[in-house]
């Protein structure tokens, strides 16, 4: 019998955030391996299974600890916040498991942030949009000020994951340069921190008043397009019916 590892989407926040397959997917397994932030999120729902965490850029070795538990025949979960197929830990699990044919692979999805922070704005992603990570660990930053310009061009309503950190301070004001010369400073943005969490709030502003804003690896934005609006300050993003 082959042996799997499923990689579980655990959504934006607690175990309420969590899709019901996920959800028994957690419960059927032995051990739940994942980024000690978000086992924390569901560690108290799951008190009968033995935990494996670690750390930031840790994500190899809680791979190889998931892959060894499981040819030790244990069912094992690997966990990512929000959906684990988007910037999560599905891609880097299928690699690593490439040359070992005794084990599979299932993604159970769950809810991106992208998604999350809309419904907190509003409705601002009915129409087509990008989703840009601001972290440069392993994307280059000109590839990603690239993708930011095209997007901006193209007017997509902007998704931007990872906005801010110790290190990269001023990258969100680096994005909003690149984004404001392709774009209308006026249209509508939106911050939402702590998406699902203790502590979940979000504002709505113009494009010109994101740049000063203060944000971090905890916050989703989202930069409207030429359509976008705010009603009853909520970010809604027409797709174009008439009424």
């Amino acid at each position: 019998m082959s042996k799997k590892i499923y990689v579980v989407g655990l959504g934006p926040g607690g175990a309420e955030q969590m899709t019901g397959r996920a959800k028994n997917v957690l419960a059927d397994c032995d051990i739940i391996v994942g980024y000690k932030v978000y086992i924390d999120l569901i560690r108290q729902n799951y008190s009968d299974k033995e935990f494996i965490d670690t750390g930031m850029c840790k994500e190899v070795e809680r791979c190889q600890s998931a892959i060894e538990k499981a040819m030790q025949g244990k069912r094992v979960a690997m966990v990512s916040g929000g959906d684990s197929g988007v910037y999560g830990m599905a891609g880097i699990m299928h690699e690593l498991i490439g040359e070992v044919p005794e084990i599979e692979v299932e993604v159970i999805p769950g809810i991106t942030a992208a998604c999350s922070a809309a419904a907190v704005l509003g409705a601002p992603l009915i129409s087509d949009f990008a989703v840009i990570s601001l972290s440069d660990l392993l994307t280059p930053w000109d590839k990603i000020k690239a993708r930011l310009a095209y997007a901006a061009r193209a007017d997509f309503v902007i998704c931007i994951y990872n906005p801010s950190s110790n290190k990269r301070h001023d990258y969100l004001q680096k994005a909003c340069d690149i984004i404001s010369a392709n774009r209308d400073k006026d249209v509508p943005a939106g911050i939402v921190r702590n998406i699902g969490r203790k502590g979940e709030e979000y504002q709505i502003m113009m494009l010109s008043e994101l740049r000063s804003s203060n944000a971090d690896m905890f916050s989703t934005i989202i930069i409207g397009n030429s359509q976008t609006q705010i009603i009853k300050n909520k970010m809604v993003t027409p797709r174009g019916y008439s009424f």
